[in-house]
């Protein structure tokens, strides 16, 4: 088959990556590797962008877009999907994100088959003013309708779209596993940080992400170890902002990193937090169940869902109960470690990349 797919901000990741560059980092080679040609449209903002023209055997294009919120995926999805039509670089196209269901109608005209990735349910998420949630109501409307086939990567998700369209969905979740590191990482060293001295968060800087409950709970808590928050949103907000100012001695913020270090920085982490008030299946918290490092996630279904009995949870959006489980961690450590041991089992045999990879071949092959 030939592939192009868009969505994502860029393969390799860079700055402001979320869930969609690892999914796509992780399927896209896959895909090569069973034989089909797989292009992908990186995005280039102003100021960010990975100057490649393949990885892994995957074809990057490169198209330029702008840094202005919620306006650089729709102009990007745009020049994709003219770039898809006019070039004719692929008869299958795959959409991450449901905001982008409106390049499926175009691309269906001319032919092509077309794919979207849903991972949550967008509409919710907390960075989104009243507009941007109206427009994302209708794209949900077009996503059950127009596509070839509607991909979920969590049940809870897939269920809300069934109930809400009165119709079925496919479901293939994240997978887990990571590459081995293949050298000696000295990010450690570079920040200054021990092997089980720091708490861990990767993600980007917004509201969803639920930074604001963990800082505080942190602070809170009886712990005297280090919190790091690798990541940061695409572009420099308000928000962000606040995070920083919420810091002290034992909060590192180190920026952006990605590939061998941040896997670095996970299985060196004493135990990782994931605060969020919304999310879809997260492929962070899959990797970090991957590599048999504690646990403490938020009590959404999605997170439930993904870790089952083997985390702790706290009640979503509770800086006090967040802190409680922080304070359980410190002083229970040997069950969290057992916890781990757990998670990683359901990870491994559950999420499983090469599965996902399969799968979407399938998917793609029998619409």
């Amino acid at each position: 088959m030939r592939i192009a797919a868009f969505g994502f901000r860029s393969v390799p990741p860079s700055k402001g990556a979320a869930g969609a560059d690892k999914f796509a980092l992780e399927l896209f080679p896959r895909l090569v590797k069973r034989g089909h040609s797989v292009v992908a449209y990186n995005r280039r903002y102003p100021d960010v962008f990975v100057d490649i023209s393949e990885y892994k055997g995957v074809k990057i294009k490169t198209l330029t877009t702008t840094n202005k919120k919620g306006f650089d995926t729709l102009l990007h999805s745009f020049k994709c999907t003219w770039d898809i039509i006019v070039n004719n670089t692929a008869d299958v196209v795959h959409i991450q994100n449901g905001g982008n269901s409106i390049w499926a109608l175009p691309l269906r005209i001319f032919g092509k088959k077309v794919f979207i990735s849903q991972d949550g349910v967008d509409w919710k998420r907390d960075k989104w003013p009243w507009y941007g949630k109206l427009y994302l109501k209708l794209s949900a409307f077009i996503t059950a309708h127009i596509p070839n086939e509607v991909i979920f990567d969590n049940v809870i998700a897939k269920r809300l779209f069934e109930e809400r369209f009165n119709k079925k969905f496919k479901f293939i979740p994240f997978g887990s596993e990571v590459e081995p590191v293949k050298h000696n990482s000295d990010i450690l060293q570079k920040l200054n940080l021990i092997k089980g001295s720091y708490y861990l968060f990767v993600g980007r800087f917004i509201p969803d992400k639920g930074l604001h409950y963990l800082i505080p709970a942190f602070k809170n808590s009886n712990s005297k170890k280090k919190l790091v928050l690798i990541g940061g949103s695409p572009n420099p907000s308000p928000y962000e902002q606040t995070l920083f100012g919420m810091g002290n001695e034992q909060i590192v913020f180190p920026g952006y990193i990605y590939g061998d270090d941040v896997n670095t920085l996970m299985m060196n982490a004493y135990c990782y937090i994931q605060p969020s008030d919304v999310e879809g299946l997260s492929p962070v918290v899959l990797t970090v169940m991957g590599l048999n490092v504690p646990l403490i996630v938020s009590d959404i279904e999605e997170n439930q869902y993904a870790v089952q009995d083997t985390a702790r949870m706290f009640k979503k959006g509770n800086i006090g109960s967040l802190t409680e489980e922080i304070n359980y961690c410190e002083d229970n450590y040997p069950e969290m470690l057992s916890l781990a041991a757990r998670a990683q089992e359901r990870a491994l045999s559950v999420f499983n990349w090469e599965m996902v990879a399969d799968e979407h071949v399938r998917v793609f092959a029998g619409a």
